[in-house]
């Protein structure tokens, strides 16, 4: 029978499981990987040694349950875990499992894999980092004996900055919920697990992965955008990128501020602009809605220098794109490390999840990004944005961004060739997981 990895991703985490995916498929294309999910992943069709296995669905929730949107995916993999392990048993009749890989979210799954004798590993897509702080998770719980929220101070992690307690993710911040009591878990089961794999490399992140191993703790391109022709007839490095993710809605004063400073900063720009909250995503053609949310003549006064995308935007094609100079993104991780492979820099406006966190480390360790101040409740200024849209365009702070984001991409190169950290890495995974 074929040596098969199995890979086991939440839809949150479904696009990076797939890049790992690939990225074994490539280097090991002997090795067959599946890929269980409740969502879809049509991309994975398209390299041979990867299956996808749509199989399981989304279970019906007990009535009245209300929760947040990280605790819901929890509790989606733990009703999953039947499914999930008649799966595996299917799988194992075709082809001997040699690892059990799973996105930390679905933690529940750890006792159906422990159960069947799988050697499991946890992915953790947010980083080394990240992962530092999950595993130093159960030490602040034991110390403190209140809110992360109410300490109002930075709390010291092996590997990390410091970091300031309201920057942890909001879903860990109050000790009393399901969440915090579902992360404690996860930390727990990472260290019975087999291994961890992170989403990195390690120049990005040297100081956290010497820490973790002090512990011993080891596209297809889309169809060509309009915007994509647009920028074609920009300068190089003049356009400055503004793209917040899936749920990176903001309120229509917020994005009128956001406009206002872009056209202070007298910049080019690219926005990817979404509806606010409550108002569906803003159609391909909806110039109307546009005119009623932005300043009033902004889209005639900037039409030489800007460009707006309604919803959508091809994010990997811009970043590649030589007119690009500057991003300013939500501090997704997907998003850093693609702006880190392009050698873009970039600026930190944090909106939910971890990405508080994420812009510490990118503004304090990583160096490849500057911070957006927030005042309450996470509104930013037009006087704000334009400051540090120039200072990241412009000036010498600016330079050593782009100076240090540069270095970056060269190590993420080298990081995925041949004898490259994370090829190496890699290898010892496979190797690990291969052995009779």
């Amino acid at each position: 029978m074929a040596d098969t990895i199995v890979l086991y991703a939440t839809p949150e985490n479904l696009n990076t499981t797939l890049l790992l995916a690939k990225f074994i498929s490539k280097h090991y294309p002997s090795i067959s990987v599946v890929i269980i999910s409740t969502a879809a992943a049509s991309s994975a069709a398209t390299v041979p040694s990867i299956t996808y296995h749509h199989v399981l669905p989304t279970p019906t929730l007990p009535p009245n349950f209300t929760t947040n949107h990280v605790e819901l995916l929890f509790e989606i993999s733990r009703l999953n875990n039947p499914n999930l392990h008649q799966a595996l048993q299917e799988i194992s009749h075709k082809s001997k499992i040699k690892a059990f890989v799973m996105d930390f979210f679905c933690n529940p799954a750890f006792e159906v894999s422990r159960s069947l004798n799988l050697p499991t590993y946890f992915y953790v897509s947010s980083g080394a980092f990240a992962l530092c702080v999950f595993l130093y998770f159960p030490t602040i719980h034991e110390t403190m004996h209140e809110n992360i929220r109410d300490l109002k101070d930075f709390i010291h992690i092996p590997g990390c900055p410091p970091i300031f307690s309201l920057d942890f993710p909001e879903n860990i911040l109050i000790r009393q919920t399901n969440t915090y009591k579902h992360l404690l878990d996860v930390e727990i089961n990472m260290r019975k697990s087999n291994g961890i794999i992170v989403n990195s490399f390690d120049v990005l992140e040297f100081r956290a992965k010497e820490a973790l191993s002090n512990e011993k703790n080891s596209q297809n391109g889309a169809a060509e955008h309009e915007c994509v022709r647009w920028l074609d007839s920009q300068p190089s490095d003049s356009i400055i990128f503004l793209c917040f993710g899936r749920r990176g809605l903001f309120s229509a004063e917020q994005l009128k501020e956001i406009a206002i400073g872009l056209e202070n900063s007298g910049h080019r720009f690219l926005w990817s602009v979404r509806g606010p909250p409550g108002k569906r995503d803003l159609a391909v053609d909806d110039e109307a809605d546009l005119d009623e949310l932005l300043p009033e003549g902004f889209l005639e006064r900037t039409k030489e220098r800007g460009f707006i995308i309604k919803s959508w935007a091809p994010q990997k094609e811009v970043l590649s794109h030589d007119s690009v100079g500057g991003f300013l993104t939500h501090c997704g991780r997907s998003s850093v490390l693609e702006a880190l492979s392009f050698g873009v820099p970039m600026i930190g406006w944090p909106l939910y999840a971890d990405q508080r966190m994420n812009r510490v480390f990118m503004v304090e360790e990583m160096k490849v990004a500057l911070p957006l101040e927030e005042s309450e409740g996470g509104f930013v200024t037009a006087v704000e944005l334009e400051k540090r849209v120039r200072e990241l365009m412009d000036s010498q702070m600016g330079r050593a961004v782009r100076h240090r984001v540069g270095e970056l991409k060269v190590a993420a190169e080298a990081a995925v060739r041949k004898n490259g950290s994370s090829v190496t890495a890699l290898e010892k995974f496979v190797k690990l997981v291969a052995r009779d």
